[in-house]
């Protein structure tokens, strides 16, 4: 086993790289283990608009590139490692990575959420360039444009109503014959004169990897087989996300969906009673706002509460 450390962060977007900035910036040079998708979301967002500071917007990568150097120049350590195993029961805490043994006396859990996608080649290739998972990201670039909502639950619903704003129509497409949105949901969505829904219908391509823009959905009736393309610029993904948090199964409280519970804004509990030493930030335990800048409001706050938490302990 390596030296124990005094923290450890899991994960490397907004919440994690703030973390890790506060806590470098304390003096105790945190290790971040980057994980399966190094940056998390903003890693695949294009042009991100709404974080304070860059009145004229900052491509995503760069904003998390700018983050990491500045964690780094702090004194932050970074190991492109992913956590296979956690041991919570004993105090320093054992993580095994794919890179080996960590020990540490704090863990701050910034391991995010992953937006289900369809896994279509096409919806991959165009993800940033027409195909987004968060409408209130990305709904801005699609003003005056028709664009569609793929999902039957009240993510889609909400994804759609709000869309409205920029778009002049939008296609709500659900695979099914009747929608898992409840009711309330659904009745606005179905009310308004700009939303039109579309059920036993699957999305099976994105137009337009070529040009690298959206420009339709050839779609399919899963009742009658029969094809058709939807001309559209723009694709969101209703259908949720999926925290990164099944490794934390019965260590630590996880709501129904899988996201971490926290108390007091990122305090960890197991059994409703708190767990020192490990706080959970970012989109792993935000299940309603999952922003950039929100994320990094709690990685600061993690960070502060490990810094307090090893204070009252000597070190």
């Amino acid at each position: 086993m390596t030296d124990t450390r005094d923290t450890v962060i899991l994960g490397s977007g907004c919440a994690g790289l703030t973390a890790a900035i506060y806590a470098a910036r304390a003096g105790l040079k945190p290790l971040v283990l980057e994980g399966h998708e190094p940056g998390g979301q903003l890693s695949i967002t294009t042009l991100v608009e709404n974080f304070p500071g860059w009145p004229d917007g900052i491509q995503g990568p760069e904003l998390i590139d700018n983050m990491k150097k500045q964690a780094a120049r702090f004194g932050a350590a970074f190991q492109l490692a992913h956590l296979k195993q956690v041991e919570l029961n004993t105090h320093p805490f054992r993580l095994h990575t794919s890179a080996g043994e960590v020990s540490t006396r704090t863990l701050i859990v910034a391991s995010g959420a992953s937006a289900r996608w369809l896994g279509l080649p096409s919806e991959q290739a165009l993800i940033g360039h027409g195909v987004s998972s968060c409408a209130t990201c990305d709904g801005f670039f699609f003003r005056g444009k028709e664009i569609a909502v793929v999902g039957g639950g009240d993510s889609a619903m909400e994804e759609a109503l709000f869309l409205t704003r920029f778009a002049t129509k939008v296609t709500i497409l659900h695979r099914r014959e009747a929608f898992r949105a409840s009711k309330i949901m659904l009745e606005r969505a179905m009310a308004h004169p700009n939303i039109e829904l579309r059920t036993n219908t699957v999305v099976d391509e994105v137009l337009g990897v070529d040009e690298l823009d959206v420009r339709g959905l050839r779609l399919r009736d899963v009742v009658t087989g029969v094809e058709s393309i939807l001309h559209v610029n723009g694709l969101f993904l209703g259908i949720g996300h999926i925290p990164n948090a099944k490794m934390f199964h019965g260590q630590i409280d996880l709501d129904d969906e899988g996201y971490i519970r926290t108390s007091e804004n990122v305090l960890v509990t197991h059994h409703g009673v708190l767990v020192p030493g490990i706080y959970a930030c970012g989109d792993v335990q935000d299940r309603r706002y999952r922003q950039a800048i929100t994320a990094a409001g709690t990685g600061c706050m993690a960070a502060l509460e490990a810094e307090k938490f090893l204070e009252g302990h000597g070190r």
